[in-house]
Parts: C-alpha cells; sequence; structure tokens
C-alpha cells in the first residue's frame, strides 16, 4: 500500500486520525475597509474546472463620499493613483478638463454662428452634419501642411499644445465672425477650418510626448485611457453648456461676439497652466541649457519637476547666457570656416560637437549620431568659457580648451546626477535642426 493510500485511510490504526485537507470552498478578501466573499461556482466543485469565482461584497465600512470618490478614481485616473503617475498629473489634469469644457462650448456656438451664415435655423443634426462637411474640405488641407512638422512637435510639445489651441480658437472666431460677412462665408469658413485642423494634428501629436512625461510604472496605455476618459467627460459637459448659452445670451451674433473671446481666454489659460504643470524629461535645447545653467550656477541638477514652471513656453528658443548662450543646429557652412572645422576636429577628436563663439553667442554643430550627453558636454564646455570670459581669463574662443578640460573633470559626475533626477540623456531633440555626418576616409 503507498503513501497516498494510506493517508486516504486505508492504512489501518496508524493513520485513521489522517484526513484529507478540506478543499476550499471559499474565503474572504480584505482591501481597503471592504469586505468581499468569494466562493468557487457549482461547477468548479472547489477545486479545478472550467467554473468561475462569484464575489459578493459583504461589509464597506466607506462613507458614502469615499465611495464616489473611488468609484471617480477608478473609472478617471490611472491604477495606483497617485503613486503610479509623476509629480503634476493631477493640476495637469484639472486644467485639461477645463480646456476641454471650454473648447467644446466654443465648437457648438462656432457651429451655430456658421449655419447662420449660410442662412440656415440650425437643428442639432444639422450642426452636426454641416460641421463634418466644412471640416472635410479645407480641414484635411490644414492637416496635410501641419504634419511635416512632426520633429519640431518632439522637441517642444508643449508650446506645440498651446499653439494648438491658439490655432483653434482663431478657427473658432473667424467661425463667429462669418454670419457678419455671409458674401464670404466659403472663404471664411474654410479659412477657419484650415486653422483647426492644423490644430488637431498638433494636439494629437504631442499628446504622445506629454502622457509619456507622466508614466512612471510603465503604465501608458491606462494613462492614456484615463486622459481620454477625462477628455470625454468634459466635452460632453461643454457641449450641453454650449448648447445652453447657444439658445440663450449667445443666439445673436453680437451674444457670441461677447462670450467667444471669454471662453477663448479661458481656454488658452487652461492650456497654458496645463503644460506647466508637465514635467518632460527628455533634452531640448532650452532644457539642457536650463540644467546646465543651474548646475555651473549652484552646482546642483534641477529635475524636470524643478524646472517645469521655469520653462518659457512662448519663446522657447531664447538664450541663456550663464549656459553660454549657445544656438544649436545651424548650418556648418554658416559658422564655421573649413580651416576652423579641421582645427576643432583636431583639437576634440573624440567629440561629435564643433563650437564656435561669435560675438554673444555660441554656435554647436552636433553629427548626425550625437546623443543628450554629446549635447550636455558640448553645452558645458560653452557654459564654462563663458564663466571664464565674464571673469577676466580672456575671449571664450581663447579659454576654449581650458572650459574643455574642466568639463572633462567633471562631467562623470553631472552625467550621473542628471540621470539620477530622471532626465533622459539617449537623444537630444532639436527639432529639424542641421547636424553633420563626416564623409568616411578612402
Amino acid at each position: 500500500m503507498n503513501i497516498l493510500e494510506r493517508i486516504r485511510g486505508g492504512g489501518g490504526d496508524k493513520t485513521a486520525g489522517l484526513e484529507m485537507p478540506r478543499k476550499l470552498e471559499s474565503w474572504v478578501e480584505i482591501s481597503e475597509s471592504v469586505s468581499r466573499l468569494c466562493t468557487f461556482d457549482a461547477g468548479n466543485g472547489g477545486g479545478g474546472g472550467s467554473g468561475g469565482i462569484s464575489v459578493k461584497v459583504i461589509q464597506d465600512n466607506r462613507l458614502v463620499h469615499d465611495k464616489l470618490v473611488d468609484s471617480f478614481l477608478n473609472k478617471f485616473f490611472p491604477s495606483g493613483y497617485p503613486y503610479s503617475v509623476n509629480e503634476g498629473y493631477l493640476t495637469y489634469t484639472k486644467f485639461r478638463a477645463l480646456q476641454h469644457f471650454s473648447s467644446a462650448m466654443l465648437h457648438v456656438l462656432s457651429t451655430q454662428s456658421l449655419l447662420f451664415a449660410a442662412g440656415l435655423r440650425p437643428t442639432p443634426a444639422q450642426a452636426t452634419a454641416v460641421s463634418w462637411i466644412l471640416k472635410d474640405g479645407m480641414q484635411h488641407a490644414g492637416k496635410l501642411i501641419c504634419s511635416g512638422m512632426g520633429a519640431r512637435m518632439d522637441s517642444e510639445p508643449k508650446s506645440w499644445r498651446i499653439f494648438a489651441d491658439v490655432l483653434y480658437d482663431f478657427g473658432t472666431a473667424l467661425d463667429f465672425i462669418s454670419p457678419l460677412c455671409p458674401q464670404l462665408f466659403l472663404e471664411v469658413a474654410g479659412l477657419g477650418n484650415f486653422a483647426k485642423g492644423m490644430a488637431v494634428v498638433a494636439a494629437r501629436a504631442t499628446r504622445l510626448p506629454i502622457y509619456s512625461s507622466f508614466a512612471k510604472e510603465g503604465n501608458l496605455s491606462d494613462l492614456f485611457a484615463k486622459g481620454e476618459a477625462i477628455s470625454t467627460l468634459f466635452n460632453v459637459m461643454g457641449i450641453g453648456a454650449g448648447i445652453g448659452l447657444s439658445s440663450t445670451v449667445c443666439s445673436t451674433t453680437q451674444g457670441k461676439l461677447i462670450v467667444g473671446p471669454l471662453l477663448s481666454a479661458v481656454h488658452i489659460w487652461g492650456v497654458v497652466q496645463e503644460m506647466r504643470a508637465t514635467p518632460i524629461n527628455t533634452l531640448n535645447p532650452q532644457r539642457t541649457a536650463m540644467v546646465v545653467a543651474d548646475f555651473i550656477k549652484s552646482g546642483k541638477v534641477s529635475s524636470p519637476a524643478e524646472l517645469r514652471y521655469r520653462e518659457d513656453l512662448l519663446f522657447p528658443n531664447r538664450l541663456i547666457e550663464e549656459a553660454g548662450s549657445v544656438k544649436v543646429g545651424q548650418p556648418l557652412r554658416r559658422v564655421l570656416s573649413p580651416g576652423r572645422v579641421e582645427q576643432l576636429r583636431a583639437s576634440f577628436p573624440e567629440e561629435k560637437f564643433l563650437l564656435s563663439p561669435k560675438g554673444d553667442k555660441t554656435y554647436m554643430v552636433l553629427e548626425q549620431s550625437a546623443t543628450g550627453e554629446d549635447a550636455l558636454r558640448g553645452w558645458l564646455v560653452a557654459g564654462f568659457a563663458s564663466e571664464m570670459e565674464r571673469s577676466g581669463a580672456g575671449s571664450r574662443d581663447a579659454v576654449l580648451n581650458d572650459a574643455y578640460q574642466k568639463m572633462e573633470s567633471v562631467f562623470p559626475l553631472f552625467v550621473s546626477e542628471v540621470k539620477s533626477r530622471g532626465w533622459y540623456t539617449g537623444q537630444f531633440l532639436d527639432g529639424n535642426h542641421s547636424r553633420i555626418a563626416y564623409a568616411k576616409s578612402e
């Protein structure tokens, strides 16, 4: 008799007291003040099989307010919030909701204005039909033109997102004034939808890098889904509010010309605050210059969350003196002579950048394969050279080699700190700026 038979009770007196473990029929799971009774369905028989599991809430100690909040968070925020997202996500979401709410109201009012200009007294069905017909023409042309600017949007997604909403509101303003010039209806409506087409592409193209900046645990899809849920909810609310306005204070063109600019101002303010709260962690010219300037001034590296409110979203190409006033991406033929190129390549043979101080600027040209680390190296050299020039050590051109040696001594510690603070150095996003690739010598 084998051991299994003895355990089942077939082995005489010695095993008479042994019993089979009881099959697991049900259990209680307790999580966050909620107790749930879990039982196997009848088809499961308490063990294997194809049956499912039934779950019943047997105790919930949460207050009604907490239940509503939890339900809202589950539907509109990523799982694990707030620990699964980066700093600033709640601020971003609040202003995103405001942006979509005001944008939806503007859309309803602009569609009504177009229908008035076309001589129609709109019903909701007519508004929907005409809106789509108008978009299918000039809007597609706007999309095609804007699609060629994708690399610039990668470099400055926040600025382009703001620009997209400005374009959208410009198109909406043209819709509002179309009843005042019905003889130019096609021209005005077409130009308005052309601007909106460009806005649509810019807004969609910048959505992914913005969502990526908040993803903390590989939960980009969850962030995207919940973000779109928030957008849908407040779009619907905005459409309802817009319908109310269109039948009351905005039933006339004069009313729209008063309310429209106010809604547009709220819309643009909301998207600016939304973008300011977004901690983009990729290196572009502005963020690289700011990181280097902070390091030269204080010896510390700022994180993406610390820099976000200091970024210039309206004029992102401004030069920062403390970082060497570096202007990157100019064509090589315009900033360096052939002799100077050979001299710099001989001085810094292992580098993937060329620096040329001219006047109050330092021009930097990157090789095609240059990464964020290469850009940081070049910016540090320019920043140290500028610091030496201000201290009276000589012109930036004269102290370039000394600045390079200083960069070499501090760079390992500097780049380690940059990475630990959350910056991604694997790429340098400079838009459509010029880079160089040297021909291989035979």
